[in-house]
């Protein structure tokens, strides 16, 4: 009997000292704009097994442009990572998410045009942007959607140039079908997220236009270019999912800080097919734009509610007045 009753001590516990990873896992289904390098804290905890060792079975799905947003409040996504300006205008529209973690403080958007257009206009990349801007008139460029911050960029590119944002053709693609339509002559150029328009300027067939990295424009640092967001409820409802998915980030976001060759060598397994050259900038660009604390500053949303005014996608009074409610750092502490 005592043997007995010695062994059901040692199975009790051991159940209780079962580490997380061994508990069941919470499904959850995040929606991701596109395919690029904004999302590397989500691809970091792929590799690194964060989602499974914080308790979490992470499904990403990718609604192109604004539709990860709609997926979120719609409630077929329970998180996305999405764009502060895709937030700001949503609750301007009465459509409120709660962001939960800013993995991007900087303008992660890169504009890059065919190197035989460039010549031919005379292009002088360092040039002031102003200058620089004006290569865009009458030329076509793809964008990773419509109305999303990656069209915002262009459009307030041209502004700066002193074109009418309206003027300049636009038509949305994946990154890959960016890159097959560029090398046609389909389109004339690239305004999207890193690495899609890097490649061509690496390997000689283009040119940079703009580069958010290079503070073009500088105004708009700092600002919440890809945040983590979900419904309020959410939070409300499921407390300890919001704390897993906060802790998780967290903890990608440290990696890319602290791990270039780790970072790298992750990137590598996941874009394969880009060289070692687009991945080795693209690296730096990401620790540099990567802020060190994942909690969602107001002035990132606010400057993402400018960025809005600015492209033209908002009318000046359709700003808000009050960014409360729509962020937390509840999760990221």
């Amino acid at each position: 009997m005592m043997r007995r009753a010695l062994a059901a001590f040692a199975v009790a516990l051991s159940a209780a000292a079962a580490p997380l990873s061994a508990q069941p896992l919470e499904d959850v289904t995040m929606a991701l704009p596109a395919v690029g390098f904004p999302f590397t804290a989500g691809y970091v905890a792929d590799g690194l097994g964060l989602w499974e060792k914080n308790g979490l079975k992470v499904k990403s799905i990718v609604v192109a442009g604004v539709g990860s947003t709609n997926a979120v409040i719609s409630g077929s996504a329970d998180f996305g990572q999405i764009s502060g300006l895709s937030l700001t205008r949503a609750a301007a529209k009465g459509q409120r998410l709660l962001a939960l973690v800013n993995t991007f403080d900087k303008p992660f958007v890169e504009m890059s045009i065919r190197k035989e257009i460039a010549e031919a206009a005379g292009f002088d990349p360092n040039a002031p942007l102003a200058k620089r801007a004006q290569i865009l008139k009458g030329h076509t460029f793809a964008v990773g959607g419509i109305n999303s911050v990656v069209h915002a960029y262009l459009r307030v590119i041209a502004i700066i140039g002193g074109l009418d944002p309206e003027t300049i053709r636009v038509t949305a693609m994946a990154g890959d079908n960016m890159l097959a339509a560029m090398q046609t002559k389909a389109i004339d150029g690239i305004s999207t997220v890193l690495p899609w328009p890097r490649k061509p300027v690496v390997e000689g067939t283009a040119v940079l236009v703009a580069s958010g990295s290079r503070n073009d424009p500088p105004h708009l640092v700092p600002l919440a270019f890809n945040v983590l967001a979900t419904k309020p409820e959410t939070c409300e409802k499921r407390k300890s999912l919001c704390e897993k998915m906060g802790r998780t980030f967290s903890e990608a976001m440290t990696y890319i800080r602290d791990n270039p060759q780790g970072l790298f060598a992750l990137l590598k397994k996941q874009f394969s097919n880009f060289d070692d050259a687009v991945l080795t900038a693209s690296v730096d660009i990401i620790r540099r734009s990567t802020p060190q604390t994942a909690a969602v500053p107001v002035a990132a949303l606010e400057n993402a509610d400018n960025f809005n005014v600015e492209a033209r996608l908002m009318k000046p009074d359709e700003k808000l007045k009050s960014y409360d409610g729509l962020y937390t750092d509840a999760y990221v502490k």
